[in-house]
């Protein structure tokens, strides 16, 4: 029994290492300040380490965003939350002739990328496991509709 209970005890600690991991390594200074330079008047900013890059959430006026920064301090992209009915027309154009058009919408965010770009990602489901995360394009293609959630 102290066998299999060891044997269990090992498989947590394993399968959970990378997590706790990623927990524990300081944001460095060239990010937080990276940070502070792109939206100075961030409030209530949490960090998440993602092994490969730092996101940070946090409010801007009444907006709540998510940027990604590289462990370097370079700028990946940011996520700004947006209610359906702020989507551009040209997004919601696209959706209407999308495979999707029926789908409801739970969430929807605008992504600023380099190059002052934009893409817009909507999150559909038509039931708890029948969910899509759908990426389009500033004049309404869609680019992707397979997108991890």
């Amino acid at each position: 029994m102290k066998i299999y209970f060891s044997a269990f005890l090992m498989f947590v600690l394993v399968v959970n290492a990378p997590a706790a991991f990623a927990q524990l390594r300081k944001v460095p200074a060239e990010v937080t300040e990276a940070l502070k330079v792109k939206y100075p008047d961030a409030k209530n900013v949490s960090w998440q380490d993602k092994i490969t890059d730092f996101v940070a959430s946090f409010d801007l006026g009444s907006d709540r965003y998510q940027t990604r920064f590289t462990s370097h301090g370079d700028w990946e992209s940011s996520e700004k939350t947006l209610r359906p009915g702020e989507l551009p027309a040209s997004v919601k154009d696209g959706l209407l002739k999308s495979k999707y058009a029926d789908w409801p919408i739970k969430s929807v965010y605008e992504r600023l990328l380099p190059g002052d770009k934009k893409e817009y990602r909507i999150l559909a489901a038509r039931t708890d496991i029948q969910k899509k995360n759908l990426l389009f394009a500033e004049d309404g293609q869609l680019i992707k509709d397979n997108l991890a959630l």
